[in-house]
């Protein structure tokens, strides 16, 4: 294994190290950027359709374009930073991250917005795993780098909330291209910044680089990522939209997971799988993702179609779970260090699926208190298991594989996403269509338009008017509330899934004996890893260890 070492080590020489955390604030403002341009355009998307008039796939890809893109690339560019650079692969990704934004911001087609969405995601790839293993590399302090995650994962908290709020404030006040053109400023300091203060680090460099393996992982992610998005939007799981992309996507995954198993030089080393914690750590990512994101989007429904309230209303009601999400960050390295990860991953989820059962108590009216109790304890609960859990992933992955393992850790938050709204908005419908789809008084065609969605059954209930209008409406409120209950209670059973996995997890935080005597515990000896984690520390060409060999890390 090889390291090297640029404008980083001048920091890191100058005063003793204490600059890795400007590193880090450099690292996090990276992490703002990509977080916000996932859900900036959310509210931007009326006024695009205004504009451009695209088609419903049209609208549909502009939309998913950067998502899926991101999604599939996470493994090909987090392995290519390990063998070329993590910096160099950061630095070119905030280059074509600015290039995009001005693309977009001034599309005047769809196909214009779609590609640089895709271009979007193709940057957001670059950026995301670079940052992860830079961060492993600048703290071989376990503690230290606990700390440093849980302020990487409080910023992403923010980022996601702050999306919606910042689009609509743009949209408002400028036009719909303003949400990307927010990019550039902010590229213009950043790059430079990152250039000038960075350190370059590279994994282990044995043996060609897997190409054909990279273009087959990217590929299979895309298609099982694009076959989950279509059961989410409600397509049949037999139907040729969903079904190919996700039979072409699984085979791909499997004929990669073959190919690294046999290759001498793989992209990514299997063997970390066999450690319970690397494996484990994985699921729990998996199955937190899927409780949360099905959750927001069926919470933001209720919020706005139920109670009736305003974008900005809605928006102010879920920041408590923001805040929450926060402080379980900023406390996750003291907590962590507590209790262990066992306990800390077991006890999130046990925590989220308490606030999921408290929150079967919404019902058709407002109740802020009950609302924003569950959503404080939903928001810690889950961000002290995400928190853990990636801790405990890369932790577990030797220091020449940090690209490639920070690389799976936000694939499976992908994966995770994507699955949780495939399944929990499939148990949602399940729940409340039955009810509208054979309303006696009311037309099979007006009753079944109902059926799809809360949004739908209201238009429907205005067209029809009078007795038959109510019942539509009374009944697709006492429908949507009765399936959010049903959903609710299925999370919660998933949640408690993933509480009973975490006893696979160290009961302590286990250091390297360099600094054991900060973070005790001894080495769980269960699976030996690759003979690459075992040799000794990366070296500069000057012969001073640098930070990317220099020890074990976490997300």
């Amino acid at each position: 294994m090889t390291g090297t070492t640029t404008a980083g080590a001048r920091l890191r020489t100058g005063n003793g190290g204490a600059n890795r955390w400007v590193v880090l604030v450099v690292l996090c403002v990276s992490l703002l950027l990509v977080a916000l341009d996932a859900t900036v355009l959310h509210v931007a998307v009326p006024a695009v359709t205004e504009d451009l008039r695209p088609s419903g796939v049209e609208l549909l890809w502009i939309v998913d374009a950067y998502p899926l893109v991101c999604a599939a690339l996470l493994i090909l560019f987090g392995t290519l930073g390990d063998r070329v650079g993590r910096r160099r692969v950061l630095l070119i990704g905030y280059g074509i991250f600015g290039v995009a934004s001005l693309v977009a911001a001034f599309a005047t087609t769809p196909h214009v917005l779609i590609g640089a969405r895709a271009l979007l995601g193709v940057g957001g790839a670059m950026i995301m795993p670079a940052t992860l293993s830079i961060l492993r590399a600048v703290f071989p302090d376990r503690r230290e780098r606990a700390t440093a995650i849980g302020i990487w994962t409080a910023v992403a908290a923010v980022g996601a909330a702050t999306g919606p709020v910042l689009g609509g404030f743009l949209v408002e006040h400028f036009w719909w291209g303003s949400v990307f053109l927010i990019n550039i400023p902010l590229m213009a300091l950043i790059l430079p910044a990152a250039r000038w203060l960075l350190p370059e680090s590279k994994g282990g460099a044995d043996g060609p680089w897997d190409v054909l393996g990279a273009l087959m992982a990217a590929a299979g992610v895309l298609g099982a990522v694009l076959g989950i998005k279509r059961l989410g939007a409600g397509d049949s799981i037999l139907g040729i939209e969903t079904a190919v992309p996700l039979v072409l996507g699984g085979a791909l995954l499997a004929l990669f997971v073959r190919r690294q198993r046999r290759r001498e030089h793989p992209l990514i080393d299997m063997r970390m799988f066999a450690r319970p914690a690397f494996s484990t750590s994985v699921g729990c990512i998996i199955l937190a993702m899927l409780a949360l994101v099905g959750l927001e989007l069926i919470a933001v429904q209720y919020l706005q179609l139920v109670l009736g309230l305003s974008p900005l209303e809605t928006g102010l009601r879920l920041l408590p779970l923001t805040f929450a999400a926060m402080a379980a960050g900023a406390t996750g390295s003291f907590t962590l260090h507590r209790i262990g990860p066992r306990r800390m991953v077991g006890w999130g989820f046990v925590l989220t699926a308490a606030a999921v059962l408290l929150l079967t108590l919404m019902g058709q009216h407002d109740r802020p208190w009950l609302l924003t109790m569950g959503f404080v304890l939903l928001g810690f609960g889950l961000q002290t298991t995400l928190f853990a859990a990636y801790e405990s992933m890369l932790s577990e992955a030797p220091p020449d594989q940090a690209g490639g393992a920070a690389a799976i850790g936000e694939t499976s938050y992908q994966l995770g996403a994507g699955m949780g709204i495939a399944m929990l908005g499939s148990v949602m419908n399940a729940a409340y269509a039955p009810a509208l789809a054979s309303l006696s008084g009311v037309p099979g065609s007006a009753g079944s338009a109902a059926s799809h969605s809360l949004g739908e059954a209201y238009q429907v209930a205005d067209g029809l008017g009078g007795p038959a209008g109510a019942m539509v409406r009374s009944t697709a409120r006492h429908s949507f509330v009765h399936g959010l209950h049903i959903t609710l209670l299925v999370s919660a059973g998933l949640l408690l899934l993933g509480a009973l996995a975490a006893l696979r997890l160290p009961k302590v935080m286990e250091c390297e004996t360099a600094v054991a005597d900060k973070c005790p515990g001894p080495r769980s000896p269960e699976v030996p890893l690759p003979a690459s984690a075992n040799r000794s520390p990366e070296r500069s060409p000057g012969g001073t260890p640098t930070a990317a060999g220099s020890g074990r890390a976490g997300h």
